[in-house]
């Protein structure tokens, strides 16, 4: 990978990024703690009071949560240069069959992709194929359910709403991803909604208190 050079105040430009959102809401969004968030805004570690830069992992996080182009963020960061050009190559993640996938885990330089029959795992070949990956999967029904992990929702089949689990089988006996508490929340009807669709049942609602209800997903008549 060819290195840039960060640009000057990077840390008062994350800051920027943020704007309003609150720390708390950004670490919320990116999955790192507030005070490594603001410790990046003022370029040091408080409690060493050391430089640091942030990883392109942690500006992958940043990017997502702050609805910012990754690639524009590790050129101003340093980590690439403006005018390095990208090449793909043999194990390029075109060439797998994202609508036969259960779910995907990202690494920092390795893409797994899994369903029941195999696990395969291909290279990261550039950042601004990396960016353009991350569009696809929304494109394509994935969700991100915790941190570097996205689900198909187009293959689920079950959801255990105790332990926050999805299956891809309707008994719940095959394997199991657990959402975050925070994805949960944000996902739930979206999940009953699928899963009916998935398995071609319906929705049924209850009602408790006035504005209050739950969804449970039952067989068609």
């Amino acid at each position: 990978m060819t290195v840039g050079q960060p640009i000057p105040d990077f840390g008062k430009f994350l800051e920027s990024l943020r704007g309003s959102m609150s720390l708390r809401e950004a670490a919320k969004k990116s999955g790192l703690s507030h005070a490594y968030i603001r410790d990046l805004e003022l370029e040091r570690n408080r409690s060493t009071n050391e430089k640091i830069t942030p990883s392109p992992d942690t500006l992958q996080k940043l990017s997502l949560a702050y609805d910012y182009s990754y690639t524009d963020l590790m050129i101003k960061a340093g980590h690439l240069a403006e005018e390095q050009t990208f090449t793909e190559t043999a194990s390029d993640t075109s060439s797998i069959d994202l609508s036969a996938i259960h779910y995907i885990q990202i690494g920092m330089k390795d893409i797994l992709y899994c369903n029941q029959e195999q696990r395969v795992t291909r290279n990261i070949n550039s950042l601004k194929d990396f960016s353009r990956f991350l569009d696809l999967l929304d494109e394509r029904d994935y969700k991100k359910i915790d941190t570097d992990l996205y689900v198909n929702f187009q293959h689920i089949r079950k959801y255990d709403e105790r332990g926050g689990k999805l299956y891809f089988d309707v008994e719940g006996t095959g394997p199991a991803l657990t959402l975050s508490a925070l994805r949960q929340r944000k996902y739930h009807e979206l999940i009953l909604r699928t899963i009916a669709k998935n398995n071609q049942t319906c929705l049924e609602y209850s009602f408790g208190t006035v504005g209050s209800g739950t969804a449970a997903v039952v067989p068609s008549e």
